[in-house]
């Protein structure tokens, strides 16, 4: 029997982790925040831990004392920027394999299997381990398991940090969520100043989206906040129409992107890498292209 110790620093990633344990593991803990901790399903674990944590390196030496009494098979996350980073230190901490963004893991046996996305998108890689092994599973790669939560839970208290933290400050954010988005346009170093994204906002609008940004908009210039940011380092999309305005399509952007049903691309550079990807390709300067667009949608909507 697969014994299983799985974890999340974002509650609302524990409905996905359930399934994936539940497929995986005979036996499992779960280690969360509280919010996610008191939803812990009775028929998928049989002990929950609340670690209220927001830092990865804490919360992955208090998984070091979990993972020393409890002695799993594998360590279970989703991945996300924090999840994957306590993932990380603790593989380290611990000398197991790790396998990141997983598809369709197996264990049989002692040997772990799964698949993950390379080449942007374009190709699969297999993997395999021997257990113990930490396993960061690919978001939205499992339907949510949607049970009511059973199991009494127990704090857990994270080490105290060898490092002082003298102050934090919140990051900015907005209020959009790409990941959940169905229209999404995308902005890239095409765009020749912060107020020309005015055109891209003026669309999404029109169509019920919401803006997103390749790196350099927001990593190198800071035009927009770190949640628009769609790549390997922010967020992945999935939205019903992608258009990429301005980008040129670097295997990083696209690796995030590549789930999108449709994919239109708007450059000036008919060769873009981002038109090998595209399903619709507009060959044209964006500050000529887009007021037309703009106009025509108006026309059509009636706006």
């Amino acid at each position: 029997m697969v014994k299983a110790l799985a974890f999340t620093m974002e509650p609302g990633l524990v409905a996905e982790l359930a399934s994936h344990t539940r497929r995986l593991a005979g036996e499992a803990v779960l280690v969360a925040p509280k919010e996610a901790a008191s939803k812990a399903p009775a028929g998928v674990y049989t002990k929950a831990y609340i670690l209220e944590a927001g830092d990865p390196a804490a919360f992955a030496a208090a998984l070091e004392k979990v993972y020393n009494e409890y002695k799993p098979d594998i360590v279970l996350t989703i991945a996300s920027k924090n999840n994957t980073t306590a993932a990380a230190l603790l593989a380290a901490k611990l000398r197991l394999p790790m396998l990141t963004e997983a598809l369709e893991p197996r264990i049989e046996g002692s040997t772990l299997t799964a698949k993950r996305r390379v080449l942007g998108g374009r190709a699969e890689a297999s993997y395999r381990a021997q257990l113990p092994a930490v396993l960061s599973l690919a978001r939205g790669a499992a339907e949510p398991l949607q049970e009511a939560g059973g199991v009494e839970a127990q704090p857990l208290e994270a080490p105290q940090p060898r490092v002082t933290l003298l102050e934090s400050k919140e990051k900015v954010r907005e209020a959009v969520n790409l990941e959940e988005a169905e229209i999404v346009v995308g902005v890239g170093r095409g765009f020749r100043s912060r107020e020309d994204l005015k055109l891209a906002e003026e669309l999404a609008q029109l169509l019920g989206g919401v803006v997103g940004a390749s790196r350099p908009i927001v990593a190198d210039y800071g035009w927009l906040s770190e949640d628009r940011w769609i790549g390997i380092s922010g967020k992945k999309i999935r939205p019903k129409l992608y258009i990429a305005i301005g980008i040129s399509g670097a295997p990083q952007h696209m690796a995030a992107a590549m789930d999108s049903k449709i994919i239109v691309a708007v450059n000036k550079d008919k060769n873009a890498p981002i038109f090998q990807y595209a399903d619709y390709g507009v060959v044209a300067d964006l500050y000529q292209f887009l007021p037309v667009l703009i106009k025509k949608l108006r026309e059509r909507l009636n706006r």
